[in-house]
């Protein structure tokens, strides 16, 4: 088992998807029950089904300064660090530490993969790219490099792509660059756009529902795509940080796998979520017991929801709550770590745990822990669980400073 690590403060963070922007309207959507998913109106791709859309993208061309990183992606990420004061949150945090004391590590599942689809769409009469598209942002680093440069960090610049659990496990490379002493501060965080490749590869594999996902539903058929934005700056708990108290939010544990059971399917017996699980508490150094509220990958597709839903029913007690929030969001791929993230933190702070918007009938093999309406409790321990294709799994462990 690994050894009990030091908490790291979540000093800020924000989150922009479908159901809202930034974390006051994030709560409020939660609160009321408003989500996201809607029937897929992106023009180029007309499949039938339900996304999470972020509504004006197109409409959005980034400023000028960074004319060269435009893309869908890049321009969800200019939006997600203009919302909550983040963007000059980074900036004055970048020169408190330096610029080359800040690591930044981003999640992403297709970059900007949709810029590279209208690239191919119109070659010019040499089968190349036309010349306003011979630029940087065709290729996974693309979401790294914009960030880096509308932040001035000169620091570690990491871009991680493990399909869904990509910007859960940022914040794990984050903690062993601090632990490591190669940084003072890191901005975590993961974008992910839509796009053809994602539209129809998952329904490809017959993943995509053509209504509103219903995750855990009996009746559940597939999942609903979304897209989303999210950030947060990790620093020590630990040291005199000045912005550190004991309701401040912090990163306790994380446990990452990769059972490598098959390319998309889960381990039937979900041994690979169970021992990033199981780590992520480790880690934490508590116990199963110890977990109020479990946000869940929770895909409303009908093998992920099984096994997870038996493994949680299997690991933890009665008590504990548990709900997936992509009824609200959609499966924002790449940033469904770090927006999931942000929604346990917001019921982490705020006492408002969220249930499992679309949920009408639980399926047989859930447990007492997966909730469908919401509930107002006090939290002290959350974990947020995010698994991906191929077996990749992560799961972190926030808990308030003063419990750390």
């Amino acid at each position: 088992m690994p050894a009990r690590i030091p908490p790291l403060a979540i000093t800020a963070y924000t989150a922009t998807c479908a159901a809202a922007r930034g974390l006051d309207a994030l709560f409020e959507a939660v609160r009321e029950r408003r989500g996201g998913l809607d029937e897929n109106d992106l023009a180029d791709h007309p499949l039938p089904c339900f996304i999470g859309r972020v509504d004006g993208l197109e409409e959005m061309p980034l400023p000028a300064a960074f004319a060269q990183h435009d893309a869908r992606n890049n321009r969800l990420a200019w939006l997600g660090l203009n919302q909550d004061g983040f963007l000059d949150t980074a900036r004055a945090l970048r020169d408190r530490y330096g610029a080359d004391r800040v690591a930044l590590v981003l999640g992403t599942s297709t970059s900007s993969i949709g810029e590279t689809e209208t690239a191919y769409r119109h070659l010019d009469a040499d089968g190349r790219f036309a010349p306003e598209q011979r630029r940087a942002v065709h290729q996974p680093h693309s979401l790294g490099l914009f960030v880096q440069d509308v932040l001035g960090l000169d620091g570690p610049c990491l871009s991680i792509a493990t399909a869904c659990s990509s910007s859960a496990k940022v914040f794990a490379s984050a903690e062993r660059l601090l632990r490591a002493g190669i940084v003072d501060a890191a901005i975590v965080g993961g974008v992910d756009t839509l796009c053809g490749s994602v539209l129809y590869g998952f329904n490809s594999l017959g993943l995509v529902a053509p209504q509103a996902c219903r995750p855990f539903d009996i009746a559940r058929c597939g999942l609903s795509l979304g897209e989303a934005a999210g950030f947060a700056i990790l620093e020590r708990a630990e040291g005199g940080n000045a912005l550190v108290n004991k309701s401040t939010s912090c990163l306790v544990g994380y446990g990452e796998s990769s059972d490598a059971h098959h390319m998309s399917a889960p381990h039937p017996q979900g041994l690979g979520a169970q021992l990033a699980i199981e780590d992520a508490l480790a880690r934490a150094g508590i116990g199963p017991a110890d977990v109020d509220y479990i946000n869940l990958h929770g895909t409303a597709t009908p093998q992920n929801d099984a096994v997870e839903a038996a493994l949680i029913a299997r690991l933890f007690a009665a008590t504990t709550l548990a709900s997936s929030t992509k009824g609200w969001t959609g499966h924002t791929l790449g940033a469904a770590g770090i927006v999931e993230a942000a929604l346990t933190l917001l019921a982490l702070e705020r006492g408002l745990v969220p249930g499992t918007l679309n949920l009408e009938t639980p399926d047989p093999v859930c447990g007492p822990q997966i909730m469908i309406d919401n509930r107002e409790r006090t939290i002290g321990v959350a974990l947020s669980n995010s698994f991906g294709f191929g077996g990749n799994n992560c799961c972190l462990a926030f808990a308030r400073a003063q419990a750390a």
